[in-house]
């Protein structure tokens, strides 16, 4: 994202709001889950760009809020494909820390890995369904539109964990990252829960120019 510094004398020269840069983070599509099973993002499908014209993408997770405990994952289709399985390596870890203070951790998620697997990419430890209770975070996708390079993408979310038992609700801070092993150009994204729907919440997807 392009930072902006002023001065003092630029600050003074400036006669209206509108001249004033506003940076790199372009938004394009807010999808808004209503006991959705899914939340997808499709390359020239309601006004959505997920194309060439930015080299990195950003989704931003708010609020997410399960039907049911269950973890938040997503998948892609290349060009022309269908099914949202294209082939994942990734990595996974975890910060976790109780609330009754009684046990912690920082540790790899073998589970939640992939080699060159087609599933849906787990991003997070079991979300918890309580009233009260969501995950939220980010992702980035880099250079999707390349027909040269696989696709990376990075992920850090914060998450309301349950087990189903009130007594382990935990904060749970997961990092994800990998790539989809395609040299075909991503355009489509998909988010579900690994089970049930996403009962409520909001994801936005944002273009990075200049980056």
């Amino acid at each position: 994202m392009a930072l902006v510094k002023y001065n003092d004398n630029s600050i003074s020269a400036i006669s209206s709001a509108g001249q004033l840069a506003t940076g790199g983070l372009v938004p394009i599509k807010t999808l808004t889950a209503s006991s959705s099973a899914t939340l997808s993002f499709v390359d020239g499908s309601n006004d959505v760009v997920l194309d060439s014209t930015y080299p990195i993408y950003k989704f931003e997770f708010i609020n997410i809020h399960p039907a049911s405990v269950s973890q938040f994952t997503f998948q892609a289709n290349a060009s022309g494909g269908s099914g949202y399985n294209e082939t994942i390596t990734s990595t996974s870890f975890q910060s976790f820390h109780r609330e009754d203070d009684s046990s912690t951790s920082l540790n790899y998620r073998t589970g939640d890995d992939q080699a060159q697997g087609t599933s849906f990419q787990i991003l997070t430890n079991n979300v918890g369904d309580d009233a009260d209770q969501s995950c939220s975070g980010t992702l980035h996708l880099f250079n999707p539109s390349s027909t040269t390079f696989v696709k990376h993408f990075i992920s850090r979310i914060q998450v309301y964990r349950s087990t189903g038992s009130s007594a382990e609700a935990s904060s749970v801070e997961g990092f994800t990252a990998g790539y989809f092993n395609t040299t075909s150009a991503i355009d489509e994204i998909q988010f579900k829960m690994s089970s049930g729907n996403i009962d409520s919440g909001t994801i936005k997807l944002y273009g990075i120019k200049d980056s």
